[in-house]
């Protein structure tokens, strides 16, 4: 399903991270569902590439912004000037997240944890807290904050990611109480994939000595569906979200795991 005929007909959707990965995945779903799109990113190269790929499919739908979710002020220029592209804004999804440091508790540094803590974790109060005005002004909408599987069952190594991505669970349930205390009708969600196939898996295909099948096997052990995840299984779940079809859900956490977390 194309154009305005789609799920997300006249939304406008902030997406970070997204030259690629989940990022560019969800961008694609959201702008063929309907919606416009700005997909930001530290690489505007690639989010330039992505917005352009994406216009000549859907023309005026996607907008390209360098941007560093770890830094206040370009959370609010970029804000700015999505809203006057788009006209709009209805959903946010914050995406951008790092996970290339494996490290264990005696090795473990503090610039580990602040590169970690600044972008898993602080850019999503900083997104939520910027984006809530024009998110209340174009009700209703819909906050989509991307944990993962880390931020519900521990791994050994990985501290950092483990905090931070528990924390993002946390801070998006705070936040839908807040706004539906305040009438604001703007939900606000987590979403926790497990081994999914983008760049956040290269380290463990480093250690599998570049093997990507052997790596993916690996990981699939303790998965009951028994494979790695694809970019769509995410995004399927955030088009639900971003959609008025979730309506009535705040303050849940949504596991796209093939069943891990059941076991």
């Amino acid at each position: 399903m194309t154009g305005k005929a789609g799920r997300v007909a006249g939304k406008q959707a902030l997406i970070t991270g997204a030259a690629g990965g989940l990022g560019e995945a969800m961008a694609w779903m959201l702008a063929r569902e309907g919606a416009k799109v700005a997909v930001t990113d530290v690489n505007l190269a690639g989010v330039q590439a992505l917005a352009d790929a994406i216009n000549a499919e859907l023309p005026g739908s996607a907008f390209a912004f360098r941007h560093d979710v770890a830094r206040e002020d370009q959370w609010v220029s970029v804000i700015d000037g999505a809203v006057q592209a788009m006209g709009g804004l209805s959903i946010l999804v914050n995406n951008a997240g790092v996970g290339d440091v494996l490290a264990f508790v005696e090795q473990d540094t503090v610039a580990c944890w602040q590169r970690q803590f600044e972008i898993n974790l602080l850019s999503i109060m900083l997104g939520c807290k910027h984006a809530m005005p024009h998110l209340r002004a174009s009700a209703p909408a819909s906050i989509i904050n991307i944990s993962s599987i880390a931020g519900l069952a521990a791994a050994p190594g990985m501290g950092a990611y483990n905090a931070t991505k528990a924390g993002v669970w946390m801070y998006s349930k705070t936040v839908a109480l807040e706004a539906a205390k305040m009438d604001w009708n703007v939900r606000c969600n987590s979403v926790h994939p497990v081994f999914i196939k983008t760049p956040i898996l290269d380290p463990f295909i480093a250690m599998a000595g570049g093997d990507e099948a052997k790596a993916h096997e690996r990981l699939s052990r303790g998965i009951p569906l028994k494979r790695i995840g694809e970019p769509d299984d995410v995004a399927y779940c955030v088009l639900y979200l971003a959609s008025d079809e979730s309506k009535f859900v705040t303050g849940a956490e949504f596991k796209i795991d093939g069943g891990m977390t059941a076991q």
